[in-house]
């Protein structure tokens, strides 16, 4: 087993946890980093981070601490798993501590607002970094199940060979393995859209349509997240993969999954405003859909589901009204490029 080597994980939801626990299980010695004082003494005091992970046992190798500088300086391996939308100002931050020599890694799912750019562009130009020190971790992986070690499968991809497996070694053990792969884009892509496909089965689980609305939602949603990666240059075999169809499947059908729960609230009736207030944690596939809306307006590329959801979180349509919009379309060939569902 591994021993005296650091990691830094940046920053301390349920996500950031639940792999600062599988490294610290892994063998390193893993700063975690909050801006939440209260956090970090929960976490430090008794091993424990109630707000994101009820009732988890935290390993004792996983410190906690409010200071960058002390998170990041002498760490072989950096994880950023901050949300999209803070994503840039904590590579900002992380970045004059950052060994030269370190491997950096984030397990976010989604695109920064407004520019539209995937995670490993903004880290690669806030840490002044190749693409080849940079490695996405993604796949069909609820921290729920990490952090009690639950058997989980995910996938790391780099372009450089390199950086994935020693990504994969840091973060592969009995419980959680770990596959390479070298197409960065898709694994981006399907981690991001996928989220948006689970706002509408939740939506479609709220409103009671039953498991044949659901396959087809999963179904057509593949094509719309293949529809998008391929135009942006992905490799098509990565959408029927972990990142892909694996990380679909899970998050569509979870207790576990904030963008199901938040599309199962909106069916009841509530406001986008009290849904997220309710949930109290980001839902990554609410920014997403605005976000992969301008990135199919953009490539040329039809998602229908992407834009009734948008019509749902953003114009106040009624969700059964989006639902007889996409059954009302017009007829077209299933494996049609620009067909919809």
């Amino acid at each position: 087993m591994m021993t005296n080597r650091k990691a830094a994980v940046l920053v301390a939801g349920s996500w950031g946890t639940a792999l600062a626990a599988v490294l610290a299980d892994n063998g390193f010695d893993v700063a975690l980093w909050s801006r939440n004082e209260a956090q970090v003494d929960e976490i430090n005091t008794h091993r424990s981070n109630s707000r994101y992970l009820k009732e988890a046992v935290l390993p004792a190798g996983i410190a906690a601490t409010t200071d960058m500088k002390q998170a990041v300086t002498g760490a072989e391996l950096v994880l950023f798993v901050a949300p999209s939308a803070a994503m840039r100002d904590v590579a900002k931050q992380a970045a004059p501590f950052l060994d030269a020599a370190a491997i950096v890694v984030h397990a976010t799912k989604g695109f920064e607002s407004g520019t539209y750019k995937r995670m490993t562009t903004v880290l690669a130009e806030e840490l002044s970094l190749p693409s080849d020190r940079l490695v996405v971790l993604s796949g069909p992986s609820h921290a729920e199940e990490v952090v009690r070690k639950l058997p989980t499968t995910v996938v790391v991809a780099s372009t450089s060979k390199d950086a994935a497996e020693r990504a994969q070694d840091a973060f592969i053990t009995n419980y959680f393995r770990v596959y390479t792969n070298t197409d960065v884009v898709g694994v981006e892509v399907a981690g991001a859209i996928k989220n948006i496909i689970a706002l509408g089965a939740g939506l479609s689980d709220g409103l009671g349509f039953g498991d044949n609305a659901k396959a087809a939602l999963l179904t057509r949603g593949l094509a719309e997240i293949s529809r998008l990666g391929n135009a942006m240059g992905a490799n098509p075999l990565t959408f029927a993969g972990l990142a892909g169809v694996g990380d679909l499947v899970v998050t569509c059908t979870s207790k576990h999954s904030r963008n199901w729960r938040a599309g199962a609230m909106l069916a009841e009736g509530l406001s986008l405003e009290d849904v997220l207030g309710r949930m109290g944690m980001v839902v990554e596939g609410v920014r997403t859909t605005s976000t992969a809306r301008e990135l199919a307006q953009q490539y040329g590329v039809e998602m229908p589901i992407t834009e009734q959801l948008y019509q749902v979180l953003f114009q106040q349509l009624g969700p059964r009204s989006a639902v007889e919009t996409l059954m009302g379309r017009g007829r077209t060939h299933e494996t049609e490029e620009t067909a919809g569902i």
